[in-house]
């Protein structure tokens, strides 16, 4: 995502203390390539990670990247599903909804 497609908050802080941003990028960097699981792998956990922890901007990233790696909105819908049964059906369709804004292009 460049630069621009940041939401504003995120611009500013960015702005505000770019050695931070550039902390933050390298740790999640690494971490995303400390294991064995594949790409494909990792951005599903990702997507899961972020719906469970009920963080619409982190929700919104990671189906965003997820797409961007080739993930389909079936595949990422699945990880709704499958929320369901753990998160429980409320939690499971504020997820569904964050999803689909991604999917639309409604939230940056």
């Amino acid at each position: 995502m460049t630069l621009e497609r940041l939401p504003k908050p995120v611009q500013d802080f960015r702005k505000l203390y770019p050695e931070v941003w550039k902390a933050f990028n390298e740790l999640g960097d690494r971490c995303h390539a400390a294991g064995p699981l594949d790409e494909k792998t990792r951005r599903l956990v990702k997507v899961a990670l972020s719906m469970g922890a009920g963080l619409e901007g982190a929700t919104h990233s990671a189906v965003r990247n997820a797409r961007r790696a080739g993930i389909t909105l079936d595949e990422i819908n699945h990880v709704v599903v499958l929320a369901v049964s753990t998160l429980g059906l409320p939690a499971a369709i504020r997820a569904f909804t964050w999803a689909s804004d991604r999917s639309r292009g409604t939230k940056a």
